[in-house]
Order: structure tokens, then sequence, then C-alpha cells
């Protein structure tokens, strides 16, 4: 005799279809990973095993050698790149994070004349392709004396449309009545911005974060215009180079591209769970 509380067995169509749908997920995962684990493998080959044809998937004796010569090449400034890149990409993160931020809370919770024009010319932004407005930027980098300079691949990116367009439909989302619950306990404009809306924000912040910072770590045409000094590269120039140099030495070039993706990926990891999070609020609104 059964009970009311006893659970139901699933039905063989269930199974079968939740099966059959993480059959389809594992066929995505490794059609996905596939190709960044053969350039993996790749980079621990020797170059004779590299230009074999047909050629082996796993290297017969891995070394770390293509490795060891970018790290320890004197004529390659690898830390300065480096640093170029990181401090590149944590300013553009850090100045897109304020602005976007701002500017959302100010179009999702303040009413003023010309609102809605202001926010559709900075929407529009959003559709017109980074080559339209490369000339104007350049012009503007040359007038400011910044040609050759980090902070010209910084100053031109002070504002981002998506992120505004991002920010404020989060924002808007948020009840007004928290912020007014604090004007009434005095809290000033900046003092409800910095603590009320900002420590709501996590999840967009990090989702916006990593975009921002894998948009401008791989940014190649910008920085290889205005930037014309070996030591003040970044890092996805380092490796065009390495391509040029190197057009015979594929393990090197495989090397090199393996180490740009490292950043990227730590930067993935340690803000996955608020990426999570983004998502899943976004599903339930």
């Amino acid at each position: 005799m059964t009970t009311p509380s006893a659970k139901k067995r699933p039905s063989l169509g269930f199974i079968l279809g939740k099966s059959g749908a993480y059959a389809v997920l594992l066929v995505g995962l490794i059609a996905t990973l596939l190709p960044f684990f053969y350039i993996i493998v790749s980079s621990l080959k020797n170059e004779a095993e590299l230009r074999q044809t047909p050629p082996d998937f796993f290297p017969s004796v891995p070394t770390l050698k293509h490795y060891i010569t970018i790290l320890t090449d004197e004529k390659i400034p690898l830390e300065q790149n480096l640093f170029n890149s990181i401090f590149v990409s944590s300013m553009r993160v850090l100045i897109t994070l304020f602005t976007s931020s701002f500017a959302g809370y100010i179009f999702a919770k303040y009413q003023f004349k010309g609102r809605n024009l202001a926010f559709g010319m900075i929407f529009m932004q959003i559709m017109i392709p980074m080559q339209v407005v490369m000339i104007p930027n350049y012009l503007l980098v040359v007038k400011l004396g910044l040609i050759d300079s980090l902070w010209a691949l910084i100053i031109p990116a002070f504002v981002d449309a998506y992120g505004i367009f991002m920010m404020k439909q989060f924002i808007e989302a948020m009840p007004a009545e928290l912020m007014d619950a604090a004007r009434i306990d005095g809290a000033s404009e900046l003092g409800i911005y910095t603590r009320i809306i900002l420590p709501q924000m996590g999840p967009p912040l990090a989702s916006l974060g990593i975009f921002t910072f894998m948009a401008t770590w791989n940014d190649y045409l910008w920085p290889l215009i205005v930037l014309t000094s070996p030591e003040k590269r970044t890092i996805p120039l380092l490796v065009v180079w390495f391509q040029t140099a190197h057009t015979s030495n594929q393990g090197l070039i495989l090397a090199a591209s393996i180490l740009t993706l490292l950043p990227i990926f730590f930067v993935y990891i340690f803000l996955q769970r608020w990426i999570v999070d983004q998502a899943t609020s976004s599903a339930f609104k």
C-alpha cells in the first residue's frame, strides 16, 4: 500500500530526456574545450613533432623548453609587457565600473529634462563599431599628446555605453523605498549610491568587470595604432611579434598564446560565482 508521501518514480521518458540533455551538454563541452586542450598539449611538443604529418595528439616526450625560452629571453620585455596589460586592463575595469554604475543609477532613479534623449544617444553607441570612432579617438589622443602612452588605451574608454545600459536595467529593479528611507535618515545622494546601490550590485559589476577585462586584455588593433615602443607593448602585441619573428617556431607561438590566456582564466575562476548569480537573477527577472 502506497502512502501519499511516497515519492513517485520518474518515468522512462523523463530519464531518457534528462540523459539526452546531459549527453548534448557533454558533447558541447568537449567540442568547446578540445581546441584549447590541443593547443596546450601541442605547446609541449618539440619542433619535429609539431611538423609531423599526420600529427600525434599527445607529445611523446613533453617539454617546457618553449615556455622557458619565452620567460628567459632577454630580448623580450615580458615582465614589462605583462605589467602594461595588467595596468591597462585593471584601470579600464575600475573606471568602467564606476562610470557605468554611477550613470546607470542616475538614468534609472532620476527624472530630468532630456533624460530619454541622452540615454537614447548613449544606447545608439552600442550599435556603432569601434572602427567607426577609431579616427576621432586617434585625433583626440594626438591632441592630448598621449601617443605611445598607456593612457591612450584608457582615456578613450572612460565611458562604456553597454555598461551604462546594463547597470540601468539592474538598478531599475531596485525598490525606490530603500533610497527614500535613506534620504529620510539624512543620507546624501552620494551616500545612497555608495551605501545602498553599490552593495547590491555585486553580480552585475562582476559580469561587466570580466567582460571589460577580457575585451581590454585581448585588444590588438587599437594598441597597435597608438603604441610604438617595444616596452609599451601589451600582451596581444607580443604574441603577434612572436608570430612575425618566429614564424618557423610554432611551439613558441603556441606557448605565448597559452600565457596570454592564463590571466583571463584565473579572473573568470575568481569571479564565476558572481557571474552565475547575475545570470540567475536575470532569469528570475
